[in-house]
């Protein structure tokens, strides 16, 4: 799958390793990636840098991702930036509440590589659904 390095990506994730992880994996796709690993550095970022998408988990250590997700569909035109949550967190009344925060996907942990990608790519107007 080839797809555009224009696209930035955010990660907003309190577990750095794993953030990272991700980051690189994003990056060898042609992503640009920037981290953050709390939400209120996560909304600084996003204001500031506008990024065409932001993976979002639920667990921050300053506010929850449901949180960021709201503000974030405050910051932005709604539905500008899509929201792709993907946290540990995987329990319907979670993904529920996802959606209903604003939410445009919701994976959880630990995730296919492919099935992410595929995902980022839909959420980016990249890929078709088939």
């Amino acid at each position: 799958m080839e797809l555009g390095r224009r696209d930035r990506i955010l990660i907003v994730d309190n577990d750095e390793t794993l953030a990272t992880a991700l980051a690189a994996r994003l990056w060898s796709s042609g992503f640009e990636v920037e981290i953050q690993l709390d939400g209120l550095a996560a909304l600084q970022a996003a204001g500031l840098r506008h990024p065409n998408l932001v993976i979002l988990d639920l667990r921050l250590p300053d506010m929850s991702g449901f949180e960021v997700c709201k503000d974030l569909r405050r910051l932005f035109h709604p539905w500008d930036v899509p929201i792709l949550m993907l946290t540990a967190v995987d329990q319907p009344l979670a993904q529920l509440k996802g959606f209903a925060c604003g939410a445009d996907a919701y994976l959880p942990k630990p995730c296919d590589s492919t099935e992410l990608l595929k995902t980022v790519a839909i959420l980016l107007g990249q890929l078709e659904l088939a």
